[in-house]
């Protein structure tokens, strides 16, 4: 095992995230791990929350809106290349894509994502597209 890790995009999404997303995984390390998450134009992903992790999403491409709710606040927020959000462990989170290209975006989760079980379906802010 090597010290240091090189990995390009998948050509193909390795998995369909609980939200409906399509996920390529990246690298992750002990302290978190990374992935690229990509929503089809005019989609609306599931809403969800996490368990035990929480994430910071970059946005590469596309436009859409990222609904968040916890602890009784809520936020919508315009989302496009470039945008920035925090999504704290237990927050409900939703997203959509308004745009006529997916809705793409990198994510950091902390700590690593451990797999199956650990988003829980949420009540969310839109009707979801293909559920």
């Amino acid at each position: 095992m090597t010290m240091f890790d090189t990995k390009q995009l998948p050509a193909q999404p390795d998995a369909v995230a609980p939200d409906g997303s399509a996920v390529r995984v990246l690298l992750a390390l002990d302290g978190g791990s990374m992935a690229h998450f990509e929503l089809a134009p005019h989609h609306t992903s599931r809403a969800v929350s996490h368990r035990t992790v929480e994430e910071i999403w970059f946005f590469l491409s596309g436009r859409g809106q990222m609904w968040r709710r916890k602890n009784g606040q809520r936020s919508v927020v315009d989302v496009a290349a470039g945008t920035c959000v925090t999504i704290p462990r237990g927050t409900e989170f939703q997203f959509r894509s308004l745009g006529a290209e997916p809705l793409a975006a990198v994510g950091v989760t902390m700590p690593p994502w451990p797999g199956d079980g650990e988003a829980v379906i949420a009540g969310g802010a839109w009707a979801p597209t293909g559920s």
